[in-house]
């Protein structure tokens, strides 16, 4: 690949990999919780630590391994753990699904769950909007 200005964009300011845009992160910011309140307010940019745990999901690195350009990898493994506590990557993921099934016309909650949940789905107002069925099992993300 020849180095160009397009190139330069694909690998990022860091030269580690793609970043996420402000608009990517933007997207994927509404499952994030929200930081803890009281105390000293964190120094740490979320989407620096998004960006770190994407590298190191993207090139298979240990978490002591990270780039010295990324926050230290306690606090990205810290985020990434209480990240996943949250359940935040199954609720992106559930959403990015929906979006890629509404891209390719097809039906954004499929007719398994809807099955399983017995009907349409009801729409019920949070941050990110959850649709909920009957049971914890049958909780879909909507735009």
């Amino acid at each position: 690949m020849a180095w160009t200005v397009e190139s330069r964009k694909k690998v990022g300011e860091l030269g580690l990999g793609a970043r996420l845009s402000d608009a990517e992160y933007a997207i994927f910011s509404c499952f994030l919780p929200e930081p803890k309140t009281g105390g000293r307010p964190s120094k740490t940019d979320r989407q620096l630590v998004l960006d770190a745990i994407l590298y190191v999901l993207r090139t298979g690195c240990q978490w002591r391994m990270l780039p010295v350009d990324f926050p230290p990898w306690q606090t990205t493994y810290g985020f990434f753990r209480a990240w996943s506590q949250a359940g935040v990557w199954e609720k992106a993921l559930a959403e990015l699904r929906k979006q890629a099934r509404r891209a390719a016309g097809r039906d954004p909650i499929g007719a398994k769950k809807r099955s399983r949940a017995g009907g349409p789905p009801v729409a019920v107002e949070t941050g990110c909007a959850i649709v909920a069925g009957r049971g914890a099992a049958d909780r879909f993300l909507v735009a």
